[in-house]
């Protein structure tokens, strides 16, 4: 059972990431994540942070219903479960200055894709590719938008159909860690997430989310690409240092 001030600090922490996710699709669970990462063991953190999202994710998938792409959902579903299946056999749960470090690394290794290159998770396969990769990523550093926005930024798709479709694939893949996670923390007997916050961390999201519905309608296509990227570059280099520093100096 958390204390009132650590449930307090968590509360915030996950209106104010609920609300960037609504509004730029992503940047909220990446901070989000290396916030319990510095609270929580890595198996606990992972699973309450697939808790949180799915809650967080789903609210927007439902805001914005009408702009999911759903042929872009089920082959990113399909490419997921492939990587879900890879991580059941080998049973890996990184430490916590690897899942820092990879959490920091993948917004510049979205950025190194030269942009002849770049996929678009609109054109067959891509999306599947997408699922396996980013998949693949979130069971380690428990975050995979900065490298899932690489498949959405070629593409033609409007701001809204991005923030749903995303939502909706982030569902999957959160559902997917949560199971993952929950049954590594079942097996070892390690730290649970108590029902009372998970209650609380899922009000939150849903509440964060909703408010950011209204500044997503007055951004244009431009600003929110753009805020994007900053947002998440610089949250990328703090958990760079910190998880560098963390392996250095434990």
């Amino acid at each position: 059972m958390l204390t009132v001030p650590l449930a307090l600090g968590l509360g915030a922490a996950v209106l104010v990431t609920s609300f960037l996710s609504g509004l730029f699709g992503m940047a909220g669970g990446m901070v989000l994540m290396g916030i319990l990462l510095l609270m929580l063991p890595v198996s606990t953190a992972m699973l309450l942070h697939g808790i949180t999202q799915m809650a967080s994710n789903g609210w927007r998938a439902w805001l914005w219903r009408e702009h999911i792409v759903w042929r872009v959902v089920v082959q990113f579903l399909a490419g997921g479960t492939v990587a879900v299946g890879l991580f059941t056999l080998v049973g890996l749960v990184p430490d916590k200055a690897v899942s820092l470090i990879v959490l920091g690394l993948s917004p510049w290794l979205a950025l190194a894709v030269p942009g002849g290159w770049s996929p678009d998770v609109t054109r067959r396969g891509h999306s599947a590719l997408a699922g396996f990769l980013c998949i693949g990523i979130q069971l380690v550093a428990g975050i995979s938008g900065p490298l899932l926005d690489v498949f959405f930024v070629k593409s033609d798709l409007t701001r809204q159909s991005v923030v749903a479709t995303k939502a909706t694939t982030q569902v999957f893949g959160h559902l997917f860690k949560s199971a993952y996670f929950g049954s590594v923390v079942a097996a070892s007997g390690g730290q649970g997430v108590d029902a009372a916050t998970v209650a609380m961390c899922v009000a939150v999201a849903i509440t964060g989310t909703t408010l950011s519905r209204r500044v997503l309608d007055a951004l244009t296509d431009a600003q929110f690409r753009t805020w994007s990227k900053r947002i998440v570059m610089l949250t990328g280099s703090v958990y760079l240092g910190q998880g560098v520093l963390l392996l250095v100096a434990p």
